[in-house]
């Protein structure tokens, strides 16, 4: 028999399976590391202590055969504290030990034990305990980097789904946008103003269940939808540069509806109903509905109104108040929170303006860095 220095560990072969032997008694632990080291890589261990010690500076093996009745710490205490590593809490543990009564081997396996093996150790047993272990560990591997690898794939492609929803969206929105050539990169700071002020509303207890991060995300990638609608209004109206006669303002009022019902329509080709169809409707239905119930195409009021078509409603104002229109010149942006702030509680939901205003320097900063490169500058006053 090979002589084995308890302390010792042993030097893995590539090919093998590592199994931790732990017995205070040297004569055991010979025993049992000498019948398993013509199959498997052995680190034998003298006591609880030594094997925890290894295992917190991962030294992890494939199995563990532990000894129950070990001084200082005995083996339902050692089980105990490797169930709370999280690195070696699915090593499988068989519990080595003379006591043999059913209860004794209930509370092994209730402890979390795999195995419960009797002293003296009958050779064939611990053999075909050990292998049938080791198997079931190496087919649990196996199954759970198949589990990660199609997660992974599973991400990869809800990313890459995602991300062909986002271009094909703003792909829409570019389309409504060739029609109305002075809003360059309008729907880029809409979508910025509202992804920035609903992160403000999250931190307030009144929207956290409803602004949750990915409802933030959905939200914001959905307000180039907003005016969609535009492609059915005609050029004449769309890119009139003076005052809209009132038979043309009722006309351009329609991309509202046109808009909402684009998006329904592309729904029902989809035959499956998506969280973003929903959100872009609400956006492009009712972004130019009044707190007060003065607006269009429903005279919606209060929270009649969805969340996401208040803040698209504050952040297509505030981007048409200091951007320049084939109908105005773009004002500053004093002069542009003086106009936000009347509409306190008569066009804007006042929680969320209040908010908006609070964090005005914010918005502008947004203004400032994605301005259209042939507006001219917006200034105070």
């Amino acid at each position: 028999m090979s002589e084995l220095i308890p302390m010792d560990i042993s030097k893995p072969n590539a090919h093998q399976h590592v199994v931790m032997v732990v017995d205070d008694n040297p004569d055991n632990l010979n025993v049992v590391a000498d019948l398993l080291s013509t199959h498997y890589s052995i680190r034998a261990v003298p006591s609880g202590y030594r094997a925890l010690e290894l295992l917190e500076q991962n030294s992890l093996p494939d199995l563990i055969l532990l000894d129950v009745m070990m001084p200082g710490m005995d083996g339902y205490q050692v089980l105990k504290r490797i169930k709370d590593m999280p690195a070696a809490r699915d090593i499988p543990i068989i519990f080595l030990t003379a006591l043999d009564s059913t209860r004794d081997e209930e509370m092994g396996l209730d402890a979390g034990a795999v195995d419960y093996i009797t002293k003296p150790i009958r050779p064939s047993i611990l053999m075909a305990r050990v292998k049938t272990h080791l198997e079931l560990k190496e087919a649990r591997d196996r199954l759970d980097a198949h589990n990660d690898d199609l997660e992974g794939e599973v991400a990869r492609r809800t990313a890459e789904n995602e991300q062909i929803k986002n271009v094909g969206i703003r792909a829409l929105a570019r389309l409504a946008e060739t029609r109305d050539k002075e809003t360059g990169r309008h729907i880029l700071r809409t979508s910025l103003y509202v992804r920035t002020l609903a992160k403000i509303l999250q931190k307030m207890p009144m929207f956290q269940l409803e602004l949750t991060d990915k409802a933030i995300e959905l939200i914001a990638n959905s307000t180039p939808l907003h005016d969609i609608g535009k492609v059915g209004i005609p050029d004449h109206i769309l890119q009139k540069p003076g005052k809209l006669t009132e038979e043309e303002w009722v006309i351009m009022k329609t991309h509202a509806e046109l808009g909402a019902r684009a998006i329904e329509m592309a729904e029902k080709d989809s035959e499956t109903s998506l969280s973003f169809f929903q959100v872009g409707k609400e956006i492009a239905h009712w972004h130019h509905e009044k707190w007060d119930g003065s607006g269009y195409p429903d005279g919606l009021k209060w929270n009649e109104i969805p969340l996401s078509a208040k803040l698209m409603a504050i952040a297509d104002v505030f981007d048409a108040l200091v951007s320049a229109r084939v109908y105005k010149e773009a004002f500053g942006f004093d002069k542009a929170k003086e106009i936000m702030t009347a509409g306190r509680g008569n066009h804007f939901d006042p929680v969320l303006l209040d908010e908006f205003l609070k964090h005005y320097d914010e918005f502008v900063a947004i203004a400032t860095r994605y301005r259209e490169t042939s507006a001219p500058e917006s200034t105070g006053g």
